[in-house]
């Protein structure tokens, strides 16, 4: 199913994805809790939150990437660009080279620099100049001036966040339109923390990006939108607050977002 372009929803924002009603259950536990979210396009979405509140599985519902994990059930609807992925329709493969995913522990393929951003292009069928794709997509990922001289050097051999930015020059090269991130500085130092900082900064300018961050300066910094997750007293993963981060860091509507922020829990 070839999926189609909206422009822009009664808001006048231009909605690339569009969450409506996300339940999703692990065997007989309710993990995440009627969860209604957007993401703009070319904006920064951080998720943030305690460890156990629902953000990261909202994260991985948004490129199917739950249904892998034994024992899960989705329910709800997930609009990418106006087509609802959760569909039985629509192929996951397909969802997944369009919605990108970058962990939060570095995971280069055993492989070199160069075949780490060439094989996932081969096997979606790319016909372009291979070199070509592999420079540009390790300059979009800041990267190219420090690995163009060792491209066939294994990549388990670079440091820790030229790893990361090695795994998110590969998702750019299979041309997605959004890029997930979850945690991707986590385990890096502050250096290598701030150069992933501007990356996505300057990726922005190409892509829709949602994170999930621990980091509340991280997602102060970074992000246009910002969602306050929570787990309710049934230990469901509830939103609590959604919006401009702006808002939500300086204006929050509710108690508790503030109180988390502030670091009052968490």
């Amino acid at each position: 199913m070839d999926f189609k372009e909206i422009k822009n929803n009664e808001t006048g924002r231009n909605i690339v994805v569009s969450i409506k009603d996300l339940n999703v259950y692990y065997g007989d536990f309710h993990a995440v809790d009627n969860v209604n979210l957007d993401l703009e396009k070319h904006k920064v979405t951080a998720l943030i939150g305690p460890s156990g509140c629902g953000k990261s599985t909202v994260l991985r519902s948004i490129n199917r990437m739950n249904e892998l994990l034994a024992d899960t059930r989705v329910e709800g609807e997930i609009q990418f660009d106006g087509i609802n992925i959760n569909s039985p329709k629509v192929d996951s493969v397909s969802v997944r080279r369009r919605i990108g995913m970058v962990f939060q522990k570095p995971n280069p393929f055993p492989k070199s620099i160069y075949e780490n951003i060439a094989w996932g292009a081969k096997i979606n069928g790319y016909k372009g100049h291979m070199d070509d794709l592999v420079e540009d997509s390790l300059q979009k990922a800041a990267l190219w001036n420090e690995v163009k001289d060792k491209l066939k050097q294994s990549a388990l051999r670079l440091s820790g966040g030229q790893q990361q930015r090695l795994c998110i020059a590969r998702t750019i090269a299979v041309e997605p339109e959004v890029i997930l991130m979850d945690e991707p500085a986590s385990a890096l130092d502050p250096i290598a923390t701030g150069r992933i900082e501007e990356l996505i900064d300057e990726l922005k300018q190409n892509y829709t990006i949602a994170i999930v961050t621990h980091n509340m300066q991280q997602a102060g910094r970074i992000s246009d939108y910002t969602a306050f997750f929570l787990v309710n007293d049934e230990l469901r993963g509830h939103l609590i607050e959604y919006g401009e981060t702006d808002d939500v860091f300086l204006k929050p509507k509710d108690k508790r977002t503030e109180e988390y922020i502030s670091g009052k829990f968490g």
